[in-house]
């Protein structure tokens, strides 16, 4: 794992790792957004990589581009799930395990897929999940960790996503980008300043979870409370080497109600016919809840599809008894 770096990936850097990915990963789709009010809006569907989310450009890039020998001890993170998902695929792929500390809560689709792709979910509470990551207990580990948002080499990987926008809609003017730790926002919109820096880039997190628009507004990181649906972005704290290179980056932030995820996961649905999380709807959300004219060619990033099956039913279809 490369070091917290408050210095975004550069354009050399991700075009490398979208080198090293082309024989691995294939360019998802971008496609219209059929939903009323969503002209000029196209939908980045992240949802069909291999382990459902964008997760696996930037785990996958890491686990390549560590030390042969680090990587042989097995590796490790903490994850909500999508980037538990990402490790075990990756790690499956180079012959090593891999371990997550994962919420007791966390999403049963979520455990159960990191079980059959063949890494091992440990399952704690929410409170021991972050404080490894706040007192750094993966330092004490025997595995070889993979930080889900400050890791250079994850953030890297996930830039490849900004290619494929710039090369398949150069007319782009506003992209929304899902936060919840950070790592999306510091790769994609790192790379988006590099190879467009006209391009709006518009920071998105549910209004019950709101850590970086909070820190953003104070001027430092700040712990908030999280009480969302959307358990992939549920981060309550910007850790103090993000901060600086996320405010760099966004030039807007945006919350967005858990009615409005909703009815944006119906939308998916109903007329693109795409199964998103909560965290996977928030940037389609975002974006039908601007103007037209204010957003202007603009890309959603639909960054997750695990959800669990009653879940998703009860939310399309709400008034089932």
């Amino acid at each position: 794992m490369q070091g917290p770096t408050n210095a975004g990936p550069g354009r050399r850097e991700v075009e490398s790792a979208a080198a090293l990915l082309s024989g691995v990963l294939s360019p998802t789709p971008l496609v219209p957004c059929a939903a009323p009010g969503g002209e000029d809006l196209y939908l980045k569907l992240e949802v069909l990589q291999p382990t459902g989310s964008f997760k696996v450009r930037g785990v996958y890039h890491a686990l390549a581009r560590m030390d042969p020998g680090r990587r042989a001890r097995g590796v490790a993170t903490v994850s909500a799930g999508n980037t538990a998902k990402a490790l075990a695929w990756a790690a499956r792929g180079f012959g090593v395990p891999a371990r997550s500390l994962m919420p007791e809560h966390a999403p049963k689709a979520k455990v159960d897929a990191v079980r059959a792709l063949g890494g091992t979910p440990v399952l704690v509470p929410m409170a021991e999940v972050f404080a490894h990551l706040r007192e750094r207990r993966y330092e004490r580990e025997p595995y070889a960790f993979v930080h889900p948002w400050t890791d250079r080499d994850v953030m890297t990987g996930h830039g490849t996503l900004a290619l494929e926008l710039c090369a398949e809609l150069p007319d782009l003017d506003t992209v929304y980008v899902p936060v919840g730790g950070g790592g999306l926002l510091g790769g994609v919109g790192s790379a988006l300043k590099a190879l467009k820096p006209s391009v709006r880039i518009v920071a998105v997190e549910p209004a019950g979870c709101p850590s970086f628009h909070s820190a953003r507004a104070a001027g430092r990181p700040v712990e908030v409370a999280c009480d969302t649906l959307c358990d992939g972005v549920a981060v309550p704290f910007i850790t103090a080497e993000m901060f600086p290179l996320l405010t760099a980056l966004a030039d807007a932030s945006m919350l967005v109600s858990e009615e409005q995820v909703k009815e944006a996961m119906r939308l998916l649905a109903q007329k693109n016919h795409v199964v998103a999380e909560g965290s996977g709807a928030l940037a389609m959300a975002a974006a039908l809840d601007e103007p037209r004219e204010r957003r202007g060619v603009a890309v959603a990033l639909v960054t997750g599809g695990s959800i669990d099956l009653p879940k998703l039913a009860a939310i399309l279809d709400p008034g089932r008894t």
